[in-house]
């Protein structure tokens, strides 16, 4: 962990000031470098007492924190936004070290995650109720807001700080307590993030971070205690499918951003160029493992060649390598289970005729070669499966109809992107297209101020913009009677 300069964080990532560990600790949980397979350090986890106990303290603390006015939460997490963006390099590199992606990557990470608490801290204080219109003289009827109370989280390993802030900071905006796991690969940056969260005067009961070496005890304790009111997952859809039907038992609120298998298409007017650019920044972004990047490509037979052409010639210019060095676009992948699932499905493709236009070779380590398939079919594994790593299976297409047929044929639901200059086209594809998210001519559409969700088998709830606040947020409907 060399070159971390804020020293607070350093000593947060050797024993987090918020666990309180029994004296039986469950086990050491060791953080590799999945570029170099460097040991960074290890963790100590929490036992499941630990963790009930964090929920218990987080139960008190939420009692208190709920009585505060909204101004003064949204004057803390202004302060744990702008400790983010003062340590924005050491953040960047701690994600880079066990993470992979490039540094500028991580960077260009922590700004995002810092712009979320940013933006609840605004919206603490935009949490209206309605007044209703009465139905009887003698009636007033009003709605307030509510906060849920301890809201409880399950994030990913490919945006280790953007997620637990996407998550906390509209909890804590409404006035709910806070208890996150972090995935096991990349539990670094969540604690010194939370760090900073202390430093900025959240109660350390009032965010809590648990780790353990087996995440399946963390989620099921999550889904079954009743303390618990609200779980938000991201994820697969094979677990977010366990952890929905595990919190019927409590009939617990809970949101899901789950699996990603995103179409990227090119139609026949648009702009090839910008079409290129916006491939290569949702497909690569993070070597490709993320849930909204471009898992398949439906390219118009009239633009095809010239598509293929330009797109090829961007993507041998991606540098792979260890995401600390100069230049390096493309990082590892999180591990070799990660890596195989990405070969099997081209070496499966080739079989089945596709043809690697560009990359394909073998590296050692955890990298993979960005890669270009054609001659792809609909019926591929490739195509079906969400890729999750530097791989581009394009196919072509002759008629609208027949592309919104094969964008659509998928059970997920999440991210679109296509690129077309004709406005008629634009509203009707746009509307025909089955996904929370669409971007129209634009490869990189997440930000704070817009819903992040799916629909179908990738989720249902939103995060970030207004929305994101209300999935920790209960109404409450009130009805004054015996006035005169």
């Amino acid at each position: 962990m060399e070159m971390i300069k804020n020293r607070s964080l350093l000593s947060a990532l050797c024993e987090p000031a918020n666990s309180a560990h029994t004296a039986n600790l469950a086990a050491n949980l060791a953080v590799t470098n999945p570029a170099t397979g460097e040991e960074l350090g290890c963790i100590s986890t929490d036992s499941e007492a630990d963790i009930y106990a964090a929920i218990e303290r987080s139960a008190v603390a939420q009692k208190s924190w709920q009585k505060t006015s909204a101004k003064e939460r949204a004057t803390i997490l202004h302060r744990w936004y702008q400790l983010l963006m003062d340590n924005q390099a050491d953040l960047a590199r701690i994600i880079t070290l066990e993470q992979g992606k490039p540094l500028a990557e991580a960077e260009g990470e922590v700004a995002y995650g810092a712009s979320f608490i940013e933006w609840f801290a605004e919206e603490a204080k935009r949490t209206y109720g309605d007044t209703i219109p009465g139905h009887t003289r003698d009636r007033r009827l009003m709605t307030i807001k509510q906060p849920v109370g301890v809201a409880t989280a399950i994030t990913p390993w490919n945006f280790p700080i953007a997620m637990i802030t996407r998550k906390a900071a509209p909890a804590l905006a409404a006035g709910c307590s806070f208890v996150g796991k972090p995935a096991n690969q990349t539990p670094l940056s969540a604690y010194a993030v939370v760090e900073l969260a202390y430093q900025a005067g959240v109660p350390k009961e009032l965010l809590q971070l648990v780790i353990h070496n087996s995440p399946e005890v963390v989620g099921q304790i999550f889904c079954k205690n009743e303390i618990v009111r609200k779980l938000s997952f991201t994820g697969s859809t094979r677990v977010g499918r366990i952890l929905t039907a595990q919190c019927a038992e409590t009939v617990k609120r809970v949101s899901m951003e789950l699996g990603g298998n995103a179409p990227f298409i090119v139609f026949d007017d648009a702009d090839i160029d910008t079409a290129v650019a916006g491939a290569i920044a949702s497909k690569f972004r993070n070597a490709g493992q993320t849930c909204i990047c471009a898992n398949r490509f439906y390219i118009h037979d009239a633009v095809y060649d010239q598509f293929i052409d330009k797109f090829c010639a961007a993507v041998v210019q991606l540098k792979v390598g260890n995401g600390l060095e100069p230049g390096v676009t493309i990082g590892p992948l999180i591990n070799h289970a990660a890596k195989n699932k990405v070969l099997r499905l081209i070496e499966a493709a080739v079989a089945e005729g596709a043809r690697i236009v560009t990359g394909g070779n073998h590296r050692d380590g955890l990298f993979v070669e960005p890669t270009v398939l054609t001659d792809v079919s609909q019926t591929m594994g490739i195509v079906r499966e969400e890729i999750f790593g530097p791989v581009a299976p394009v196919i072509r297409f002759s008629t609208d109809e027949e592309l919104i047929t094969m964008a659509n044929d998928t059970i997920y639901g999440l991210a679109a992107y296509f690129y077309s200059r004709d406005i008629g086209r634009i509203w009707t594809v746009a509307e025909a297209l089955e996904y929370g998210m669409v971007g129209i001519n634009e490869g990189s559409i997440s930000t704070d101020v817009a819903p992040f969700g799916g629909i179908k088998q990738s989720g249902f709830g939103r995060e970030g913009a207004k929305e994101g606040i209300d999935e920790y947020l209960e109404v409450k409907y009130l009805c004054f009677g015996g006035i005169r």
